[in-house]
């Protein structure tokens, strides 16, 4: 199993907003919505999944209220009329400030985070299948609406050539160190170690599996502790993708995403707010190499922002695209992309979601 995303997701969408779930909600997609509680006369907003464009049929509002201290409302409508609401009394949202909001569907409820911490779940009142909507409206300015399927079905490797099977598991973590990596789920489950099927395709200068089934690593535990490190089961090979989102420290200096290989870092991303630069570049042996700094336009993070980068991997590259829109592309210096096997995150940020 593994990760994917099922829909290209809707960047700065004006609110209010009414964009279409491709295929519907399902069990184990999750939408991850990302913006900014403004300033206004409005004091809640919502976001709602619905049954097309009318607000006839809602099977989960989700309504902050920034009234009489703060508390979340949630509430399902079935033909027009309201059933009991549910009220959390507490306010996880600031005005002024960015958010990551996502909504787990699973089979009896949705599971709610916010900033990267559980806040609540909701059971379904109506079969969630139904819902082919989503919608947002009130005092909030949206960034991006990404979508992701957490249960993926397996993937029929296609055999030609050598095939080989290995354990998927997660290397020693650094003494000293002890990272409790993030998730979704509740704290008694844990990660399980799968067997990792790859078929081998060859390319000039190199081997890729093809079609690797991989499972997700899924975390127990919703806080990221910075710095951050985990593993990337199966390394990195052509079509892998990795999703690292969190929001930027409002006095931020800088901060690094690093894709390593055993001492060595195959890739550097350092967004520098004191030079208004990203810098790349790869280390090996303890050497820097030469840095990479152009970009096609303006600097993609901001202080006090929040931010999703989405690294592709290539037979020749890494793509990186931040808040969905395309940034640049990254020639591999190191080769072997298997041995490219760990992910770490250090700096001036908060993370919120982690996808390896």
């Amino acid at each position: 199993m593994a990760f994917s995303s099922p829909q290209t997701p809707f960047v700065n969408p004006v609110v209010p907003f009414f964009g279409t779930i491709q295929g519907g909600l399902r069990d184990g997609l999750q939408i991850n919505v990302s913006g900014t509680v403004i300033f206004s006369s409005d004091t809640r907003f919502s976001v709602n999944f619905q049954t097309g464009r009318s607000d006839y049929d809602i099977a989960f509002h989700f309504n902050p209220r920034f009234e009489e201290g703060g508390y979340v409302v949630c509430n399902t409508k079935q033909n027009g009329s309201w059933g009991p609401e549910e009220r959390k009394m507490q306010m996880p949202f600031q005005r002024g400030s960015p958010f990551e909001l996502c909504f787990l569907v699973q089979s009896s409820e949705f599971k709610v985070t916010v900033n990267g911490s559980f806040f609540m779940q909701y059971s379904h009142r109506v079969p969630f299948h139904r819902v082919d909507t989503i919608s947002v409206a009130g005092n909030v300015m949206l960034s991006y609406i990404s979508f992701q399927n957490t249960r993926a079905a397996p993937v029929q490797p296609v055999f030609s050539g050598v095939q080989y099977s290995q354990a998927a598991r997660i290397p020693p973590k650094p003494k000293g160190r002890k990272p409790k990596p993030p998730g979704f789920w509740p704290a008694d489950s844990a990660p399980i170690t799968q067997t990792v099927i790859h078929t081998v395709q060859s390319v000039p200068g190199q081997v890729f599996p093809q079609n690797p089934v991989i499972p997700p690593v899924v975390y127990p535990n919703p806080t990221y502790p910075m710095p951050f490190f985990t593993s990337i089961p199966g390394g990195l090979y052509p079509s892998k993708n990795i999703i690292i989102s969190g929001i930027v420290m409002p006095s931020a200096h800088r901060f690094h995403i690093n894709l390593r290989s055993g001492s060595d870092i195959a890739f550097h991303l350092n967004p520098r707010f004191d030079e208004n630069a990203v810098v790349r570049n790869t280390q090996i042996n303890s050497s820097w190499g030469s840095e990479e700094r152009g970009l096609p336009g303006n600097m993609p993070f901001g202080r006090g922002q929040s931010f999703s980068v989405w690294i592709t991997c290539e037979g020749h590259c890494l793509k990186v695209a931040v808040n969905a829109q395309h940034l640049f592309e990254y020639c591999h210096r190191l080769k072997n992309l298997f041995a490219i096997n760990s992910l770490e995150v250090a700096g001036d940020v908060q993370l919120t979601h982690v996808q390896t």
